[in-house]
Order: structure tokens, then C-alpha cells, then sequence
């Protein structure tokens, strides 16, 4: 196991990265990779995400056969990922095999995939809950109480870099459809020599009779160059 002062380094160095990334899916994807190269006994890591509070979604994997795992869990509604997002914000297995609390999931995991521990953290930024960060081993008892402690601050860095990164791919979809809006108001201006107003109106009433949405008429305008007739 490596010092405790080395594995500090390389949590800092991994969370700068993280914050640098230009996507949620780099984030995730870099957080995986790193927990099963600092923390002892994880052979495997994944993360899933929270969609509108409802869908939970695995969006980053260090092992593509984690899917069926995470597959799994929403099909028999139980397992680590599900219970740290509704109940713990760490849940810890030493033995999937007699877990009484999946019954159904653990044993599968083992057979299937020849995985016995896991440690589940539950990510999230202000109280929103962003997801999960799922450690597995192969070994029965494969994360001590210190590993444990290792992954929940990997997983806080993975938090923050995740709604970071949340927040800046929704900005720049809003930054997005405000360009495209502006383009298409400026085409509807110059063709039927409109006023700003009235060419954002035009729009407006395009995509209220349309039942479209602003953005989406606005695209159109600009790609096709074919604009309403007013």
C-alpha cells in the first residue's frame, strides 16, 4: 500500500484534472480510472447518475461487465448503488455472497463476475444528489476502514467535479440557444426589415403555433434559410 502522503498527492493531482475536464463524461471517466489505480484491493469502479431525480443511468465504467451489474440493481431493485442514494451516503459490502441485504443481486454478482466487496458513495453538490461512485473487489473484505476513508474523498472530489462540470454543459447549451436566437432574429431582420422586437416576436408566434420549442424554430431558420412569410 502505498504512504499516505503518496496517496494525498495523487488525489490532489487526479482532482485538478478532474476539474479541468470539458464534460461530466471526462470527469466520471477519469474518476473510475483513478480509483482503481490509488485505492487498494479495486479492481473494478463505476458511476452512475441521477436524471430529473428519477432514472439512474451508469455513464462511466472501468470494466464494461459493471453494466450488468448496475443493470442488475434496477432490475431487482436492490443492491449498494440503490441504497447509498436512498438511505447512506456510503455503503459498505464485505461479502456479496451472504450480504442479507441483496439477496437476490449480491450472489449473482459473485457468480457472474467473481466480485465479493464493494463500497458504494453517494455524490452529490449542495444537497442535489448527482450519483454514485461504486468500488468493487475480489476479494471478501478487499477495502479496510482506511481504503474506505480514501474513496469518500476521492468520491467528494468526484462530486464537485461532476456538477462543475453539470454546470458548465448547461451554460453552454443556454449560451448555445441564445446564439442560434440572435442569428435567426438578425436573418428575420434583414429579410423583411423588421425591428428587433418584431423579429423576436415572429419567432415567438412561430413556436406557440407550432407548439415548437423557441430554440428548435430558430435552428431551423438558420439552417434552411426559409423564414415565415410575415
Amino acid at each position: 500500500m502505498p504512504p499516505q502522503d503518496d496517496f494525498r498527492d495523487e488525489l490532489a493531482a487526479a482532482a485538478r484534472e478532474m476539474q479541468d475536464d470539458d464534460s461530466p463524461q471526462q470527469a466520471m471517466e477519469r474518476a473510475v480510472m483513478v480509483a482503481t489505480k490509488i485505492i487498494p484491493g479495486c479492481e473494478a469502479a463505476g458511476v452512475c447518475v441521477v436524471y430529473r431525480g428519477e432514472r439512474i443511468d451508469t455513464h462511466a465504467t472501468s470494466d464494461d461487465s459493471l453494466r450488468q451489474i448496475d443493470a442488475l440493481q434496477h432490475e431487482l431493485d436492490e443492491g449498494p448503488c440503490l441504497d447509498a442514494l436512498r438511505e447512506d451516503h456510503t455503503v459498505v459490502s464485505d461479502d456479496l455472497a451472504t450480504d442479507d441485504r441483496w439477496p437476490s443481486w449480491g450472489p449473482q454478482v459473485v457468480e457472474r463476475l467473481g466480485l465479493h466487496s464493494s463500497v458504494s458513495y453517494r455524490l452529490y453538490s449542495n444537497d442535489k444528489d448527482l450519483g454514485a461512485l461504486n468500488l468493487y473487489g475480489k476479494e471478501p473484505s478487499a477495502f479496510t476502514g482506511e481504503d474506505v476513508q480514501d474513496g469518500l474523498a476521492l468520491a467528494a472530489h468526484v462530486g464537485v467535479a461532476l456538477a462543475a462540470a453539470q454546470e458548465v454543459e448547461q451554460l453552454e447549451k443556454a449560451l448555445g440557444g441564445r446564439t442560434v436566437i440572435g442569428q435567426a432574429t438578425g436573418i428575420l431582420m434583414e429579410r423583411f426589415d423588421l425591428t428587433p422586437d418584431r423579429a423576436f416576436s415572429v419567432l415567438s408566434r412561430m413556436s406557440q403555433q407550432n407548439n415548437v420549442k423557441l430554440r428548435e424554430v430558430a435552428e431551423q431558420i438558420v439552417t434552411t434559410r426559409n423564414v415565415p412569410t410575415t
